[in-house]
């Protein structure tokens, strides 16, 4: 231990050379060991809410749904893209702790994910389906509050802030209210007794066709789980490095000088053929291709192991970025429809070279999810196939509440926004149970819990993110 607290450097695989203090590199790979363990966390408390309806209607037994869920959770985080992992970036003063020494990014990132698993830990442990999301983004903004108290600066990004506590608060709302309705649908104009039958013994499996269909829904809620939930694991695994090591993970050193050149010069291209006679618009022109010509210049000088001069071309890729977005928005601004495509195509590759994620750390998070699913996962599956009604699900419930559920945590990863799993699948449940028999069906005590869970979740975890940065600060 003496001698690893004597190193300045190392060198690992995927990584390359890690200029860290002794003292700073044991933290780094506690970091990492952690958002392991959180998304391995993740995986047996969130995806269990993916399994319960198969292994509840006798579809699928455990040995088969539980390694089934988790292929699909890592295929979800693999191809599910970075949109949502950048909505964790986004919501921080990433900036303001690229700017300060590596032990205010050390003490920052340790703070989130200790709050984030002690919570998600302890709710697991008394089989409460609480939300990861809520966890970490309350331990997220915790954290972030507490950095602004000791260095100032924007601080949370409370736009953003709205936008995720909207997409949290509304998505369970939406899976009750939809399930409740097609759950009426199916049982008073369908009126399929198959769908309808509540199994009773070991052996009274559902017919083929509807077995079908609840591995299908059990399929798709395991992979758009992993592409919400498991690309916030993604995201706070960029955190990591771009805490730790800023000059490497800050921007996309994959994408070659080159190329973004290419793509600044055919924005520049179209913004000289840009029309306008509102006098706003030819500034917002004038001002976006100085921030261009200050782009190109900085690309001449751009150091893989300087963090100052990183720091600077990310701040000013992003303020191209801001500039695209304001000019392609404005209808003052006219441009032929191949201009309009071009300017599109070129911010979109522009935006890659902040928001981005290696493959590898992709696939970590992947394979973190994927096992975390096969462990842990019965205290979370009773409390969602046994108590959350009084009866015991239906066909017709488990597919309903899972229909709801894929499809409000598909949509919502397509336009880059997180959701709660565990509470869309809850909800839609007790929706379903609902429709079924009436509010008298529902379990009020299983419900006040998950309530109570839900209520608090935001801000004891702020607290414990707030709390843990206070106390780690001081050993900076």
């Amino acid at each position: 231990m003496t001698m690893l607290f004597l190193l300045n450097s190392i060198t690992l695989p995927l990584l390359g050379e890690v200029a860290l203090s002794g003292g700073i590199l044991v933290v780094f790979f506690i970091c990492l060991l952690a958002v392991i363990g959180f998304e391995f966390v993740n995986g047996f408390h969130d995806t269990a809410n993916a399994v319960a309806t198969v292994i509840y209607t006798k579809a699928l037994k455990p040995v088969y749904a539980i390694p089934w869920s988790g292929f699909f959770n890592f295929l979800g985080v693999f191809l599910g893209g970075v949109a949502v992992a950048m909505s964790v970036l986004k919501l921080l003063p990433i900036d303001n702790i690229m700017a300060l020494p590596v032990g205010v990014g050390a003490c920052f990132v340790i703070s989130v994910l200790l709050a984030s698993i002690i919570w998600n830990l302890g709710t697991w442990y008394f089989g409460i389906p609480c939300s990861s999301s809520h966890t970490l983004y309350g331990a997220l903004i915790g954290a972030s509050l507490a950095f602004t108290w000791y260095y100032g600066g924007v601080g949370v990004n409370w736009d953003k802030a709205k936008e995720i506590g909207l997409s949290l608060i509304m998505s369970p709302v939406f899976g009750f209210g939809v399930a409740a309705l097609l759950m009426w649908f199916i049982k008073d104009i369908v009126k399929s007794k198959a769908l309808l039958h509540i199994p009773t013994g070991e052996n009274d499996r559902p017919p083929i066709l509807i077995r079908l269909l609840l591995i299908t829904t059990c399929t798709l809620v395991s992979f758009f789980h992993g592409s919400n939930d498991g690309q916030k694991g993604v995201g706070l695994l960029m955190l990591i490095l771009i805490a730790f090591l800023p000059a490497k993970f800050a921007t996309n050193h994959a994408i070659s000088n080159d190329k973004m050149m290419l793509n600044l010069n055919k924005t520049e291209q179209v913004l000289t053929r840009a029309t306008t006679t509102d006098t706003a618009s030819k500034s917002e022109i004038l001002k976006l291709t100085t921030s261009i010509e200050k782009v190109k210049a900085r690309l001449a000088i751009t150091n893989t192991k300087d963090t100052v001069k990183t720091f600077k071309f990310r701040q000013q890729i992003k303020g191209v970025m801001k500039g695209l977005t304001a000019v392609i928005a404005d209808k003052n601004i006219k441009m032929n429809d191949t201009d309009q495509a071009t300017i599109k195509a070129a911010s979109k590759d522009l935006n890659s070279v902040t928001d981005f994620a290696p493959i590898w750390v992709i696939a970590t998070i992947s394979i973190s999810l994927g096992l975390g699913t096969m462990i842990g996962w019965k205290r979370i599956v009773v409390t969602i196939g046994e108590k959350i009604g009084n009866e015991h699900l239906s066909y017709a419930q488990g597919a309903t509440a899972e229909i709801v559920a894929a499809s409000t945590i598909g949509i919502s990863s397509s336009l880059g926004l997180p959701v709660s799993t565990t509470h869309v699948l809850s909800s839609g449940i007790a929706g379903s149970m609902m429709a079924s028999g009436g509010t008298s069906n529902l379990n009020s005590g299983t419900l006040k819990s998950i309530g109570m869970a839900w209520l608090l979740t935001l801000p004891v975890a702020m607290v414990l993110g707030l709390l843990f940065f206070v106390i780690f600060h001081l050993f900076i």
